[in-house]
This record gives C-alpha cells, structure tokens and sequence, in this order.
C-alpha cells in the first residue's frame, strides 16, 4: 500500500471537476484547491472507490462534513451514488457509496452521473 500523497489520476481529477462544477452553490470555489489537491494512501476497508484529498498548505480537518455535491448512478437495482465534501473549508475527499447494495469499486463515468430528482434512473 502506497505510503505517500500522489497526484490526482486523469479520471479523479476530470470527476472531481465535474462535481463541483456541477454542485450545490459554492461548490466551485473549491477548484482552485482541487487544481492543488493530492490524494491520499488512506483506502476504505469496505474496498470501494472512494478517496481522500491533502491540499498544500490546508492541514485542518476539525469539524462536521459538508456536501459539496452529490450524484446517483446506476440502474435501481444497482443504484449508487458519488459525493465531494469539504471539512473546515478545505476540499476532504469523495465518496462513493452503495444503495441498492455495495459500494463499487470503481468511479462513475461522468456521462452516468444523475441529480437525485431521477433516482429511478435507467431501466
């Protein structure tokens, strides 16, 4: 297991973008920290998708989590979603969790992303 911060991956950073440009008011005054950002080697136990951010020179994690923005994906019978929060001002991390079953293991693509108001999503 990796023991050191790395650079975003093509995909991460592309989703990421798009969540926050895409996200609730306010959302998009956390790109320029994601221009910065650098993932983290923590992993969840649960083995999905999600990931942890490290910003430069932003070392506070104290206080609740807050949603920057939030998305489903995937059939009703696999429905999942994806969301990018801040701590303390402070891009945190994203998401990846399991509805209708387990997290993937995988990130959506961006093209399958949907607002909650279509949770019934694809056939």
């Amino acid at each position: 297991m990796p023991t050191t911060n790395r650079n975003l991956t093509s995909e991460e950073h592309q989703l990421v973008r798009w969540l926050l440009e895409h996200g609730n008011p306010g959302a998009v005054a956390f790109l320029p920290q994601l221009e910065q950002a650098l993932v983290t080697p923590w992993r969840c136990a649960c083995g999905c998708a999600s990931f942890n951010f490290a910003v430069p020179d932003k070392h506070a994690r104290e206080g609740g989590m807050h949603i920057l923005s939030d998305f489903l994906f995937g059939s009703p019978s696999e429905l999942s979603g994806v969301f990018v929060y801040e701590q303390a001002g402070i891009l945190s991390g994203l998401e990846v969790y399991g509805l209708a079953g387990e997290a993937p293991k995988t990130l959506p693509s961006i093209g399958s992303l949907r607002p909650f108001s279509d949770a019934t999503g694809p056939a």
